[in-house]
Parts: C-alpha cells; sequence; structure tokens
C-alpha cells in the first residue's frame, strides 16, 4: 500500500500519541484499582446512603483504562502498517471508549458534591450500634457502619461528624440502647492510651477537655473521597483532551491511505 509524504509525517506524531494513550491507560487503571479497593475503610459509609456512584465511576475507569492500552497497541500497529481497516476499527472502539470514560468522569465529578456533612449524620444516627434491624441487608449495613465509625474515631482521634454534640442534639439509633448519663458519645471519642482504653473515663464522661476528642470527623471521611473523586474525574478529562487530538489526526491519516 503506497504511502504519500503527509501518511510518513503523520506517523510520527500518531505513534506518540498513542504512546501517550496507553500510558494514561495504565495509569488511570491502577489509580482506579486503589480507589476501589478502599484504602481507607470508607465504603461502608457511602453504601449505608445507597449511594456509591462514586466507586462504580471508578469500575468504569478500570475498564476504560484497560481498553485504551489495548487500542494504543491496535492504532500504533494500524499506523505502522498504514491499514485503513484496523484504524476505522481503533477510531470506532475509540469512540465508545471515549464515551465511556466521559460517564465516568461527569459521575466523579458530580457526586463529589453529594458528600455533605448531613448525608454522613443521618446515616450515622441511624445505623450505628442499631440494635433492631428490619432485615440482614440492614444488620449487614448497621454492623459496617458501626465497625467503620469505631476505627474512624480511633484511628483519627475524632468524635461524630461535626464533633461530640452530634450524639447529644440529635436522637439515634444509639440513644435508644444509652443512656446519657452512661454514655453521652461512644467510647471511642474518648482520648485511649497505649493500650487501647480511655486515660480517664469519668472524665471523658464529663467533658473534661483533654479526655475527650472535640473535633468531628467529616474531614477524615471527605478528604479522602474527594481526593479519589477529583481524581478520577480530572485524570480522565485530560485523557479525553488528548484523545481527542489524537482520533482527529488518526481519521486524517486514514483518509490519506489509499
Amino acid at each position: 500500500m503506497a504511502k504519500s509524504d503527509d501518511t510518513c509525517i503523520l506517523q510520527g506524531p500518531l505513534v506518540f500519541g498513542n504512546v501517550v494513550i496507553g500510558m494514561c491507560g495504565i495509569a488511570l487503571t491502577a489509580e482506579c484499582i486503589f480507589f476501589v479497593s478502599d484504602p481507607h475503610g470508607l465504603y461502608p459509609l457511602l453504601e449505608a446512603t445507597e449511594n456509591d456512584d462514586i466507586y462504580a465511576a471508578a469500575w468504569i475507569g478500570i475498564f476504560v483504562g484497560f481498553a485504551l492500552f489495548a487500542l494504543s497497541i491496535l492504532g500504533i500497529v494500524g499506523v505502522i502498517k498504514s491499514n485503513r481497516t484496523l484504524l476505522l476499527v481503533y477510531i470506532i472502539l475509540m469512540l465508545i471508549t471515549y464515551a465511556f470514560e466521559m460517564a465516568s468522569c461527569i459521575t466523579a465529578a458530580t457526586h463529589r458534591d453529594f458528600l455533605t456533612p448531613n448525608l454522613f449524620l443521618k446515616q450515622m444516627l441511624e445505623r450505628y450500634q442499631k440494635s433492631e434491624t428490619v432485615n440482614n441487608n440492614d444488620k449487614w449495613m448497621a454492623e459496617g457502619v458501626t465497625k467503620t465509625w469505631d476505627k474512624l474515631m480511633l484511628q483519627n482521634q475524632c468524635c461524630g461528624v461535626r464533633g461530640p454534640s452530634d450524639w447529644q442534639e440529635y436522637m439515634s439509633a444509639f440513644r435508644i440502647t444509652h443512656s446519657d448519663a452512661d454514655f453521652p458519645w461512644p467510647r471511642n471519642c474518648c482520648v485511649m492510651d497505649a493500650q487501647g482504653s480511655p486515660v480517664n473515663l469519668d472524665g471523658c464522661k464529663l467533658g473534661v477537655p483533654g479526655y475527650y476528642n472535640s473535633n468531628g470527623c467529616y474531614d477524615a471521611i471527605s478528604g479522602p473521597m474527594n481526593t479519589h473523586a477529583w481524581g478520577v474525574a480530572w485524570f480522565g478529562f485530560a485523557i479525553l483532551c488528548w484523545t481527542v487530538s489524537t482520533k482527529y489526526l488518526s481519521f486524517l491519516f486514514s483518509s490519506l491511505l489509499f
């Protein structure tokens, strides 16, 4: 198959463009796998809200990353061999992949605003140490939320969403089974010693400064989630911008083949 001088000029940029796409695909897959592996253990909190679309966006990102890597190889082979059929298949599949990645980016970007303090407050009050559950799924969610909050408050030395007052200002499943005098807030809100016991339990109950954690946990929740959501969204958008130019050059290159 003959090649014009124009096609020879375009081959170099197209190969380079597809190499970048392949590398970005691997990076996107790695990033999304890290996200869905839930390194901070926060997934039960999102699942309990019945809106975990940010994780769905990451799963789409994993698929898109693999697809971009495979398509970059197909594109390089098609350019080097100057095979118009391969390039047309490459362009069509890239358009489909582009649509999936666009959906992933939009989902991650828009659902970031969904992570408000009131969302996690409502879920914490309803499910933390909930004793009476409707069904097995409700019991499983309540156990997941309880374990996650216990771990979160211990590791980050925080209490509630906005602070310890969350447990006193609002009615909760925790308050139904615990009196305010003995448990104004969960034991994990107390400052712990090296053995994992409250430094001064009575001081913690009375709210004596230094014996209980007065800061809320919202930043410890929203920080990692927002970071991952922005990573999935904006890195995905950057890849989309790059693929647009590469697809255009691929289409131009294929049109010059005869």
